[in-house]
C-alpha cells in the first residue's frame, strides 16, 4: 500500500469493522501484511470498511484513509475483488451505521391531507458521545415542514414509537420531491451531530398505501474523495452466503462421509484410485476448497484421514504438490499442532527479533553501511560479514534443530499417528532399496518444509509474534527459513541450487541428517490406541499454560448497574484445566475456574460498558446458577486471541448455552435486546472469525460447505451411483438437504417482516 509524502513517518495498519486489526508496520509508506482473515459477517450487513490508520505510542492513533465495499459489489464477483483502491479521507465522527424502523402513510380526506410518519425504532446507532452512546431523535423532512421525535437519552438502540403528522397542502400532493427522514444527536453544548438518514421518495406513497420496514441509513453523501492523494490499499475479498441448517439436519451426511474413512472396505467412496471424491469439482480452487471442510469435518470427528490421500508413483515429487493429500495435511497440522509450534519456536523467534542482528550471505546484497553491531571499528569487510553471519545463523539454526528434534513427547499424539500411517503407505507402496529416504522424506516434507519453516519466514501469520518482522529480522528469518527447508530435504538437494551463497551452512545441515532420522523414528514410535479416544483437538496438557497476561475484569454477582471503572486489573492463566487470575503474576493466592464449568465464551457489545473489547465468560456451577465474567482486553487483536485460546480448551464442554445476551442487565432489561427475558438473544458461537488454524472449527459449517460442494457435483454422482452404493446414498442426503433448506427459506419468508432498502 504506497502512501504519500504527507505521512512520511507513518507506521501503519490497518482495521476492518472494528473487528480485526493487521500488524503495524512502523515507518514504512508502503507496507506489507499479506494477512488473511474470515469474518463472520451478520446477514444483513450492507457495507464493509477498511480503515488505515497511524500507530502512534502516544496518544490517539490518526486515520490515513478509509475505503468502504457495499455488499453488492462484493457479491457481484465470483470469485471476488482483487485490486488496487483509492483511499478516501474521512472523519471518525461522521461515520454513519445503523438502521430505522419507519411506517410511512399519505392521509387523505375532504379537510386535509397529512404525511403520517411513525419513528419506530433504531439500531446500532455510532457513538458520538464520550460515554460510547448517543442521546438520538429523528425529524422527518418534506419540502418546507418538519417535526421532530423526542430524545432518547444515552443509547444506541432507541425506541420512540411516536406518530409525527406533516400537513400538505393540494399541490404538494404531486408525486415530485423526496420524503426525508434524519437520526441526530442532541448536545447540551455545541451542535447536534449528524447520525444518518433516509430518503424516500414520494412517489413511493401513492403506490403503496403504508410503507413499513427497517431502513438503513445513509451518511450525508458529502465525504470528499481524496483521489488517489492519499495512496492506495490492495485488497482481495470474497464473499460467501449461506444458511448453516440446524446441527440435526446434518448428521447423515457427516455419519456417510466418517463412515467411508472408518471402514473403506465396506463403503467406497470412489470408483477407482485416481478419482477421489467423486464430487470434487476439476477446478483446483473448488477442488482445494472441498478437500479444506473435508480435512476439518474428519478432524472434529476423531478421524484421523490419511485414506484421503494418495500417494504418488514417484518419490521424487511425494508430496510436494499442492495436491488434495498436502492441503489436506497442511489443514490437519495446523488443527491440531499450533500450540506444539508455539512451545518448540517461541523462545528462539523471540531471541531473534529481539537481537535484531545484521546478518546476510548474499554477496549481491550485503551493505556494509548497516554493520555497526558486528564490530567497533571503522571498516568491515564483506568476507568480515559473511563470517559473522555464519556464526550466528549456525547458532540460530542449531537451536532450532535441537528444539525440534527434543520435542517427541511434545508432539501431539494425534499427529505422531498420522505420521505413522503416512510412513507406513510410502514404505509399502516404495519398497526399493534405493529409495529407504523416502518414507523419511514423506514426513519431514510435510513437518519441516509445510509447518516449522513457514512459521519461521512468517511468525505473524502463525501468531509466534504480534507484529510483522523489520526488514533485517525479515532477512534472517528467510535465511534460517531456506537452511531448515535443506534439514527437512536430509540434505539430498545441497549444492544443486543457484544460492551457491549458503555453502557455508551445508556442514551443519548434514551433521543434523542422523539426528532429524533419529527423531523421525522416536515420533512415529508410537500405538494407535493411545489416541483412538481421546478427541483429536484436546491437545492442550494440563501443565501447559495456553495463554496468559494483563487483562481487566469485572465479575457480576446479579442484575446490576455496572460502571466502566468496575473493572480491576488481573493477571491471568490459561491452561487446559482452569482459567485462573491474580492481582500481579507472582501474586501467590490466585481465584480459579474450572473450564468444564464454562458454558459460553463472547464478545460483548460496546454499548453495555461504554468500552470496546469486552468479553464475557459465562460459567455455571453445581447448582446450575449461571455466573458472568466481564474480561476487558488493550486492542481487538488480544480479544480475539483469548475468545479463541478459551474456546479451544472448551470446545467439548458438555452443557455450552446455545445462546447469550451480549450485553448486560440493567434497569430490568438487557442493553442488546431490551427485553427482561434471561434466555439470550444471539446465537452463541463455537468458532471465532480470524483463520480454521487458529481457532476451533464448526462441524455445522463445514457439513454445510461438504454440501455446497455435493450440489455442485449432483451429476457426477448420478453418473457413477449405478456402480457406487455410496453414491447412491449421498444422492439421497443430497435431496433431504436441499428439501430442508427450501423448507426453511420458506419458513423464513412467511415469519419475516418486510424490509425496504432505501430506493
Amino acid at each position: 500500500m504506497p502512501l504519500k509524502k504527507e505521512h512520511f513517518k507513518s507506521s501503519p495498519y490497518c482495521c476492518v469493522l472494528k473487528t480485526l486489526k493487521t500488524a503495524t508496520v512502523w515507518k514504512n509508506l508502503n507496507p506489507f501484511w499479506g494477512e488473511e482473515y474470515t469474518l463472520h459477517l451478520p446477514m444483513g450487513f450492507h457495507s464493509l470498511s477498511f480503515l488505515v490508520m497511524d500507530e502512534d505510542t502516544i496518544g490517539h492513533d490518526d486515520v490515513i484513509g478509509k475505503i468502504t465495499l457495499f455488499k453488492e459489489a462484493i457479491g457481484s464477483q465470483a470469485k471476488g475483488l482483487d485490486s488496487w483502491m483509492n483511499l478516501t479521507r474521512v472523519d471518525p465522527d461522521e461515520e454513519v451505521q445503523g438502521e430505522i424502523h419507519l411506517s410511512l402513510e399519505l392521509v387523505r380526506d375532504t379537510k386535509k391531507s397529512c404525511l403520517r410518519c411513525k419513528v419506530i425504532e433504531a439500531r446500532d446507532l455510532a457513538p458520538r458521545d464520550i460515554s460510547g452512546t448517543s442521546d438520538p431523535f429523528g425529524r422527518v423532512i418534506y419540502n418546507n415542514h418538519s417535526a421532530e421525535t423526542s430524545i432518547i437519552k444515552k443509547t444506541r438502540f432507541p425506541h420512540w414509537g411516536e406518530t409525527l403528522e406533516l400537513e400538505l397542502d393540494a399541490e404538494e400532493l404531486s408525486e415530485e420531491g423526496t420524503v426525508i427522514v434524519e437520526v441526530w444527536d442532541w448536545d447540551m453544548v455545541g451542535k447536534n451531530d449528524f447520525l444518518g438518514k433516509v430518503e424516500i421518495p414520494f412517489a413511493c406513497l401513492h403506490k403503496t398505501p403504508q410503507l413499513e420496514g427497517w431502513f438503513r441509513l445513509l451518511p450525508l453523501g458529502n465525504e470528499s474523495e481524496a483521489g488517489g492523494k492519499l495512496g492506495a490499499l490492495r485488497l482481495k475479498v470474497r464473499l460467501v452466503e449461506d444458511r448453516i441448517l440446524p446441527s440435526t439436519y446434518y448428521q447423515p451426511l457427516i455419519e456417510l462421509l466418517v463412515e467411508s474413512v472408518i471402514s473403506p472396505a465396506e463403503v467406497s467412496i470412489a470408483a477407482r484410485p485416481h478419482h477421489g471424491y467423486p464430487f470434487v469439482h476439476p477446478h483446483h480452487e473448488q477442488r482445494d476448497c472441498s478437500m479444506r471442510y473435508i480435512s476439518s469435518l474428519f478432524f472434529q470427528r476423531g478421524v484421523v484421514s490419511q485414506r484421503v490421500m494418495r500417494v504418488s508413483p514417484d518419490p521424487n515429487t511425494l508430496f510436494r504438490s499442492n495436491s488434495l493429500a498436502s492441503k489436506a495435511m497442511e489443514q490437519f497440522m495446523k488443527a491440531v499442532g499450533m500450540l506444539y509450534l508455539h512451545e518448540v519456536l517461541k523462545p528462539i523467534i523471540n531471541r531473534i527479533f529481539d537481537e535484531k542482528k545484521y546478518i546476510e550471505l548474499d554477496p549481491c546484497k550485503i551493505d556494509l553501511n548497516r554493520t555497526r553491531r558486528i564490530s567497533f571499528k571503522s571498516g568491515v569487510s564483506e568476507a568480515e560479514v559473511r563470517d559473522y553471519s555464519v556464526e550466528m545463523l549456525q547458532t540460530y539454526l542449531t537451536s532450532i534443530i535441537e528444539s525440534i528434534v527434543s520435542s517427541v513427547d511434545q508432539c501431539p499424539s494425534v499427529m505422531r499417528v498420522a505420521f505413522k500411517q503416512l510412513h507406513k503407505r510410502v514404505e509399502e507402496q516404495f519398497t526399493e532399496p534405493e529409495n529407504e529416504d523416502v518414507k523419511y522424506l514423506a514426513i519431514s516434507g510435510f513437518f519441516f518444509l509445510r509447518f516449522f519453516a513457514p512459521a519461521i519466514l512468517t511468525p505473524k501469520l502463525f501468531q509466534l509474534r504480534d507484529q510483522h518482522a523489520d526488514t533485517r529480522t525479515s532477512r534472517t528469518l528467510l535465511l534460517l527459513a531456506k537452511a531448515l527447508q535443506s534439514v527437512g530435504n536430509l540434505g539430498l538437494q545441497l549444492g544443486h541450487g543457484k544460492e551457491q551463497w549458503m555453502a557455508p551452512l551445508h556442514p551443519i545441515i548434514l551433521r543434523s541428517v542422523a539426528s532429524v532420522k533419529d527423531f523421525l523414528d522416536k515420533l512415529i514410535d508410537i500405538d494407535h490406541d493411545i489416541v483412538s479416544s481421546v478427541p483429536q483437538r484436546a491437545v492442550f496438557m494440563p501443565s501447559v499454560t495456553v495463554k496468559e497476561g494483563y487483562l481487566h475484569k469485572h465479575k457480576a454477582d446479579g442484575p446490576q448497574l455496572l460502571s466502566r471503572f468496575a473493572f480491576k486489573k488481573r493477571y491471568f492463566w490459561l491452561t487446559s484445566e482452569t482459567l485462573s487470575y491474580a492481582k500481579t503474576s507472582e501474586w501467590q493466592v490466585r481465584s480459579s475456574i474450572p473450564i468444564q464449568r464454562v458454558c459460553a465464551v463472547e464478545r460483548v457489545d460496546e454499548n453495555a460498558f461504554q468500552q470496546q473489547n469486552v468479553m464475557q465468560v459465562i460459567t455455571q456451577d453445581n447448582d446450575g446458577k449461571l455466573n458472568t465474567m466481564y474480561i476487558q482486553c488493550k486492542n481487538v487483536n488480544e480479544l480475539n486471541q483469548w475468545l479463541s485460546a478459551i474456546r479451544k480448551v472448551s470446545i467439548y464442554n458438555e452443557r455450552m448455552l446455545p445462546s447469550f445476551h451480549p450485553g448486560v442487565h440493567r434497569s430490568s432489561k438487557w442493553t442488546c435486546c431490551l427485553q427482561a427475558d434471561r434466555a439470550g438473544c444471539s446465537r452463541t458461537h463455537s468458532a471465532v472469525t480470524l483463520g480454521d488454524w487458529s481457532d476451533p472449527l464448526d462441524p455445522d459449517v463445514e457439513t454445510q460447505m461438504i454440501y455446497k460442494q455435493l450440489l455442485q457435483g449432483r451429476d457426477k454422482l448420478r453418473s457413477v451411483s449405478a456402480v457406487l452404493y455410496v453414491a447412491a446414498r449421498l444422492l439421497v442426503v443430497i435431496e433431504d438437504l436441499e428439501q430442508a433448506h427450501a423448507a426453511f427459506q420458506l419458513r423464513e419468508k412467511e415469519d419475516a417482516t418486510t424490509v425496504i432498502l432505501n430506493p
